[in-house]
């Protein structure tokens, strides 16, 4: 996954961001950007001219043991798509008995929603919440988009999409209670980002809760099983809104936990996409 930075043009490289001081510091394939570079800069110019910049920029250095930060800047905002698999559909229409869930699964306009920006995310190794005020939260894997100012697709990552499934399945208006609170969006560990985007179309997504040092539950689907592609919703969100400094899109989850499981203080979410895996712990 992660590509050679030399003489060749490079194809796919990894990105992750890393606490310096009290600042983030980004980092191509473990080796130092240049302090003044920012995601949000890079995701101004179209694919090819990513790969370009970063060809040009000289090597910086090893990073040695500086931890991770997610890999999202402060004002960049992370949105979600909901409904766009199979098993989502299922589980909205149980938990709520209204089919509201089926009508917006075969329509032509998708379900879009701000999830977080990048000061409120988590990254890999950080705490997750569930509301003190919900009985019934599960985690959501994601492949999450990254998308430049022009809304393609430039690279992806990571994501938890965590849920209160008792208070959207209450009243679906409440689905920005149910899914916008502190802690409720995880990305990273890093960001891949990638010429030719299709090895996206069939990527594997994985999920393991532990509980107790033993799974309470897994799950597994791939991208291919999604009922929407991924320039369509990429494309809906870019229809009347602007992103100067690019975007995250969460593309929505195929793995969703049976009705008896809720995620409990302590528990550890393992979330896997192609070859990245983002843990963390749930905190309330």
């Amino acid at each position: 996954m992660r590509g050679p930075f030399g003489e060749e043009r490079i194809s796919s490289v990894y990105l992750t961001r890393h606490r310096v001081g009290e600042e983030g510091r980004w980092v191509l394939d473990g080796r130092y950007l240049p302090s003044q570079f920012t995601l949000s800069m890079l995701l101004e110019l179209p694919v090819g001219g990513v790969f370009d910049l970063l060809d040009s920029i000289p090597d910086g250095g090893e990073v040695g043991d500086a931890p991770l930060m997610p890999p999202v800047e402060p004002a960049q905002e992370i949105w979600a798509s909901g409904v766009t698999y199979q098993r989502s559909r299922e589980a909205r229409k149980a938990e709520s008995g209204d089919d509201l869930y089926d009508r917006v699964y075969d329509a032509e306009r998708p379900e879009l929603f701000l999830k977080a920006v990048g000061w409120r995310s988590v990254g890999h190794g950080d705490a997750v919440r569930v509301r003190g005020d919900s009985r019934w939260n599960v985690p959501e894997p994601e492949l999450v988009l990254v998308l430049n100012r022009g809304m393609e697709i430039v690279g992806y990552t990571a994501g938890n999409d965590v849920s209160s499934r008792d208070i959207e399945g209450a009243n679906a208006l409440y689905l920005p209670q149910a899914k916008v609170y502190d802690g409720s969006c995880a990305v990273g560990p890093g960001v891949v980002l990638l010429e030719q985007p299709e090895i996206l179309g069939d990527l594997d997504i994985r999920l393991r809760i532990c509980r107790n040092e033993t799974i309470a539950f897994e799950g597994e689907v791939s991208t291919a099983r999604m009922h929407r592609s991924l320039k369509e919703l990429a494309s809906y969100l870019g229809r009347e809104l602007s992103f100067p400094g690019g975007a995250f899109l969460m593309t929505g989850t195929g793995i969703v936990p049976d009705e008896e499981f809720t995620l409990e203080p302590g528990d550890l979410t393992e979330i896997s996409v192609g070859d990245l895996v983002l843990e963390n712990e749930v905190a309330r």
